[in-house]
């Protein structure tokens, strides 16, 4: 693995859709000896979006939820990347996939056009191939996050946006990094038919 350049940091990036359900029943407390108790039946309360942004090799990530994914989101995701949280670097290196969203272009409907310029020169995308977007890291972090998260009803966007808040508070603490074994060897025999 190549060194990690703080001027040129290396960030994945993706989304998921969220369900909000809430209960139509209160859940019964857990007691000594007994589990939670929760009814089978739950209210829709409709679905959200969670942007995931993980530098994974310094074990770094953000999470945010918003109401919608569209183009204006992930061009403000883009600029707090640039200018929150990466505000140091020279150009971030960032791998997302081929949505219709991910691109520049999204930084011009958003932003005045010097700024969206300005943006979109400390930004150098680097698309998954179609068909491959696993890989993305990112996609590992939303798995993580699913599995040590979100399987439990979560009534609102403010709910999620504070469950999701302090797992990530957690897992930078604890500097969680994924240990990516996929190199260029074994992309070029997997992915054979995508780079000839």
């Amino acid at each position: 693995m190549e060194s990690i350049d703080p001027l040129r940091p290396r960030v994945c990036f993706d989304e998921r859709p969220t369900q909000l359900l809430s209960d139509t029943i209160a859940p019964i407390a857990m007691k000594p000896g007994q589990v939670k108790r929760v009814d089978y039946e739950y209210e829709r309360q409709g679905s959200v979006n969670l942007f995931m942004i993980c530098a994974p090799f310094i074990g770094w990530r953000e999470v945010k939820a918003t109401q919608r994914r569209t183009k204006i989101d992930f061009a403000h995701c883009m600029k707090d990347l640039v200018d929150v949280h990466f505000p140091e670097a020279d150009v971030i290196r960032i791998v997302l996939d081929n949505l219709n969203t991910h691109n520049p272009s999204s930084l011009y409907e958003a932003f005045e056009p010097r700024e969206a310029r300005r943006i979109a020169r400390k930004l150098e995308f680097h698309y998954t191939p179609k068909h491959a977007s696993w890989l993305n890291i990112a996609e590992i972090e939303i798995s993580v996050l699913s599995r040590q998260c979100l399987k439990q009803r979560i009534p609102s966007l403010e709910a999620l946006s504070d469950i999701v808040q302090a797992w990530t508070q957690r897992r930078n603490a604890q500097q969680a990094t994924i240990n990516w074994c996929f190199d260029l060897s074994k992309a070029r025999t997997k992915l054979a038919r995508l780079y000839p």
